[in-house]
Formats: structure tokens, C-alpha cells, sequence
């Protein structure tokens, strides 16, 4: 998320590729054992603006070669395919390539991740960080007690769910890796680079992994998001700089973000199969797949990207990666009759629209299995921007907020969330991009302490630990008397904590 300023089983013998497939459950019911009958009509002429698509097939290698000749006559260009879950990558500049495709054998689903050509044309803001000033690194250096990094004493967020008490007993494992999904990680930061994780570090923007030495890092032009939240993660306890909630656990940079800011499906994808594939423990996901904030599944190629990205989160899941996700930042109630969305697609010019948020998702953080995390600020209130909704938030941790609302003790400074930068500097950002790194690194804690643990299992831990937060009476953030939510739900389980806020000592000590 941008910070302030996402059936039934056939009973049959199935094909090695289907087999895994139905196993993760992406096989639809009723699902022909072959493939049916029926040719493509002749491809359009493929003069329109070159797009970049998903293809998701009913089979993996058993099929690849039927597929791949149904994307040639429907003017497609194949830029890789993942055959773990039937995901195929492809550009054309058929305008009807989708539609096409749509209709050959063994296509479940097709569309395109984008609606500008390639290369993406328009930006999105990620927002810019503040850096500390002189005068906050004074007063953190004046506040500084025995054990603690020079800049700690600005991180009010740590002891918000007691991470600096768990750091006495244990600071994590180093055979733990959370991957940070996002615009990528500046692995030379003084705080990042001792627990820098370079095998499971690589850039997926082109939708295949690219793993040139480096291609992980932003550049000077591109977002410093990604460094943020990995020193939120895994910042060491160095004597330097700032302290990450798990400092001692590895981290790495999975670089999903065009320079341009967006998050396509095709990146998404292949950065879920690289963490599956390369043993990562827990994954951070801040940010929604552009180009829609809310894909609907009755819009065809929306419904495409939500398949695919589907599958390759409960691929991961079932390779034992815990999936974390932030909530969001518009202070939606995710669970309401109806959402105004006003930006998307955001790639082009937004038309606005109203939704069903029953119908229409925010992936990958309402994927099924993902852990969507709230924000709260340094009053353990959730976060004026903060999205919300019984049933859809898992767990909060702090994410920030305006000083103006939720105002830290002395000597934290900002009501914000101190962070790592590209160069080897630090500032504040706030957002629900803030608070999902805060549970990845509880996460991998929970992994630190129980290394056999399933998915499922550290997930569970997560909501067994966390610490119950109470609906407010009324939530009135600004003070004008006028209520800017409702939470609905009890002490336990609400709209806007859900199982409450993360506890970092409890997963070190159970």
C-alpha cells in the first residue's frame, strides 16, 4: 500500500502438471479430463498498443505445448510460464488477445495486467519520506540507554508491541528470511547489509526473475519504499542507526516496482514463486497490484489477475511462507454495501466507479490464506487512514499517524515510523505499509522460536499471541465531533484490530 502522503477436487489421475495444480485447489469443478475440442479463429491484425498479460491454464507441462500455440494465433509473445501453478506471462499488441485466448483449450482465464502500453507511461506516488533532522538525532542520542542502537529511542512503535522486551531474550534466528516484496531493498544500507539475504534477493518487474548481481536495489529515480520497510523488518542491532523488530533474522529484496511506481500482476507472481522457491519464511507485501485497486471478478480480466495471483500466493503458502499484508489506506470499511474507487486504473486516467467489496478484492492483501494488517498509531488507536472491517483485518501494529492525532512520548519526536533509506540514511514514513512489516518481522520471530512450524500454524500463533484491542466507544480521530469510522466486533476480533495488536515478546518466549 502506498504509505500515508492486497472449489472442489477432482477425484481422477491427473497429469503430473494438473496433479499439483488440482492439489492446491486451482482446478475448477467439472473440469474435463481432456482437453475439448475446438480451434482459435484466425488472429486480428496485431497493430494496437503493446499490453502485457496472464494466461492461467488448467494444466503445467502436461499442456504447455497446447497453450503455447493457442497464444501464437491469438498474436501473443511468451515471456515465461509458471508451470508450479499454470500462470503463462505473455505481451501482445492483439487488442482482442485476451478475448482470443480466452476461447482455446485448456485457458481457465486471461487479461491484461495493464491498460498503458509498455513501457508504463504514468507514475504513482509512493510517497516521500522525511528525513531526521539534527535535532531528533540529538534527542535520540540523549535518550539512548545501555543496549540500545543510537536511534532506537525514536522507535516508540517497538515497545507498542513489545519487540524491545523480546529483543532480551532473543533477536530471531539467522536460518529465518523475511522477503520484502516491493520496489526494491538497498542491501549496502550499514543496517541492512549484515543480515542481507543475496540468494533470495532478486527483480521480478519484467514478470521472470532477473538476478543480476544488484537488480534488487532501487534506483536513485525509483521509490526508497522497499528500504524503509526492510529496516522495519530486519534493521541490525549494530550500534548503528536504527533496530528492526526481528534484527537478527536475514532479509531480502524481491524488487516487484517499475520506475514508474506500479506493481503489476506479472512481477507479483513471480516474486510469490521466488520466495516459494528459494526457502523464504515469511513474505511483506505493501502495496495493492496496480492497475486496479479493487479487481472485480465480473470484469473478465480483472478476474484473470486475481486467479493468478491466487495461485501464487497459495503456492507459497504451500511451500511454508506466510504471506503479510497491509490493509490499506483510505479508511475504507471493507466490508460495506458499496466503496467509491476513484483511482483506478491508475496506469492511465482513472474513471471512478462504484463497487461491491463482497465481489471486488484488493489483492493480494484479501487473497484467501494472506495476513491483512491494520495500522495503529503511538496511541494504539488505529490510524486516521487506516482501511477496516470485521472479518477482513487479521491483526494490527503500528503503521503511524499525524502527530497531530496520536502524539508519542518523549523522546520519539514523530508520530511516524522510523525507517532505513537508500545511501545509508533514515526517515519517517507512515501508512498500513508500515504496519505489515511490523507483523512480518512478529512472524519471523514466531519462526525463530518454533523452526518446524507450519504456515498455517506461525499464522495462527500470530492471532493466539496478539494482544485484544477494544472497539473504541467512538472513533472520533480528529476531535470534531464528528465519527470518522465505527469498528464493529468485541475486545476480540473487530473491524479494526482484529485479533489485536501483534505481540513480539510472546513469540519469543512461547
Amino acid at each position: 500500500m502506498a504509505p500515508l502522503g492486497s472449489r472442489r477436487q477432482r477425484a481422477l489421475a491427473l497429469p503430473a502438471g494438473l496433479a499439483l495444480i488440482a492439489s492446491l485447489g486451482f482446478l475448477p469443478s467439472g473440469t474435463a479430463s481432456a482437453a475439448p475440442a475446438g480451434g482459435l479463429p484466425a488472429p486480428v491484425v496485431t497493430d494496437g498498443p503493446k499490453l502485457s498479460y496472464v494466461v492461467n491454464t488448467y494444466g503445467g507441462r502436461s499442456t504447455a505445448a497446447s497453450v503455447k500455440k493457442a497464444i501464437d494465433k491469438a498474436g501473443g509473445t511468451l515471456v515465461t510460464s509458471y508451470d508450479q501453478i499454470g500462470v503463462v506471462v505473455v505481451t501482445s499488441r492483439n487488442p482482442d488477445f485476451a478475448k482470443t485466448v480466452r476461447k482455446a483449450a485448456w485457458v481457465d482465464s486471461a487479461g491484461a495486467t495493464r491498460t498503458a502500453p509498455l513501457p508504463t507511461q504514468s507514475t504513482t506516488d509512493m510517497g516521500a519520506p522525511r528525513t531526521l533532522t539534527a535535532a531528533e538525532v540529538a534527542a535520540a542520542q540523549a535518550g539512548t540507554t545501555a543496549g540500545q542502537d543510537p536511534l532506537e529511542p525514536l522507535q516508540w512503535d517497538l515497545a507498542a508491541i513489545k519487540a524491545d522486551k523480546a529483543h532480551e531474550k532473543s533477536l530471531g534466528s539467522r536460518n529465518v528470511t523475511v522477503a520484502v516484496i516491493d520496489t526494491g531493498v538497498d542491501d549496502t544500507h550499514p543496517d541492512i547489509a549484515p543480515n542481507f539475504d543475496r540468494k533470495a534477493s532478486v527483480n521480478c518487474v519484467a514478470g521472470k526473475p532477473d538476478t543480476t548481481d544488484g537488480a534488487w536495489r532501487p534506483t536513485s529515480a525509483e521509490s526508497p519504499h522497499g528500504t524503509h520497510v526492510a529496516g522495519e523488518i530486519a534493521a541490525a542491532k549494530n550500534g548503528i542507526g536504527m533496530t528492526g523488530v526481528a534484527p537478527g533474522v536475514k532479509v531480502s529484496g524481491i524488487k516487484v516496482g517499475t520506475t514508474a511506481g506500479f506493481f503489476y500482476t506479472e512481477a507479483v507472481v513471480c516474486g510469490f514463486i521466488w520466495a516459494a522457491e528459494h526457502d523464504v519464511d515469511v513474505t511483506n507485501n505493501s502495496y495493492y497490484t496496480d492497475p486496479w485497486y479493487f479487481n472485480c471478478k465480473n470484469d473478465p480480466d480483472q478476474k484473470a489477475l486475481v486467479e493468478a495471483i491466487t495461485r501464487a500466493t497459495r503456492y507459497a503458502e504451500s511451500k511454508g511462507t506466510v504471506n503479510v499484508a497491509a490493509a490499506g489506506n483510505e479508511n475504507y470499511d471493507l466490508t460495506s454495501h458499496s466503496i467509491h474507487d476513484a483511482s483506478s486504473p491508475n496506469d492511465t486516467t482513472p474513471g471512478g466507479r462504484d463497487i461491491d467489496p463482497s465481489k471486488c478484492f484488493d489483492i493480494p492483501t484479501q487473497l484467501p490464506g494472506v495476513v491483512t494488517v491494520a495500522a495503529t498509531g503511538a496511541k494504539s488507536l488505529k490510524s486516521s487512514f487506516s482501511n477496516h472491517g470485521l472479518g477482513i483485518i487479521d491483526i494490527a501494529a503500528p503503521g503511524g499517524d499525524s502527530t497531530a492525532y496520536q502524539t508519542p512520548a518523549p523522546p520519539a519526536t514523530s508520530g511516524q515510523i522510523l525507517g532505513t533509506l537508500p545511501g545509508g540514511s533514515w526517515g519517517y514514513m507512515a501508512g498500513t505499509s508500515m504496519a505489515s512489516p511490523h507483523v512480518a518481522g512478529v512472524a519471523a520471530l514466531l519462526k525463530s522460536t518454533h523452526p518446524h512450524a507450519s504456515a498455517a500454524a506461525i499464522k495462527a500463533l500470530l492471532k493466539v499471541q496478539a494482544d485484544d484491542v477494544a472497539c473504541p466507544k467512538a472513533y472520533d480521530i480528529n476531535g470534531d465531533g464528528v465519527i470518522d469510522a465505527v469498528c464493529e466486533g468485541g475486545k476480540r476480533d473487530n473491524g479494526f484490530y482484529g485479533a489485536g495488536m501483534a505481540d513480539a515478546l510472546d513469540a519469543v518466549r512461547w
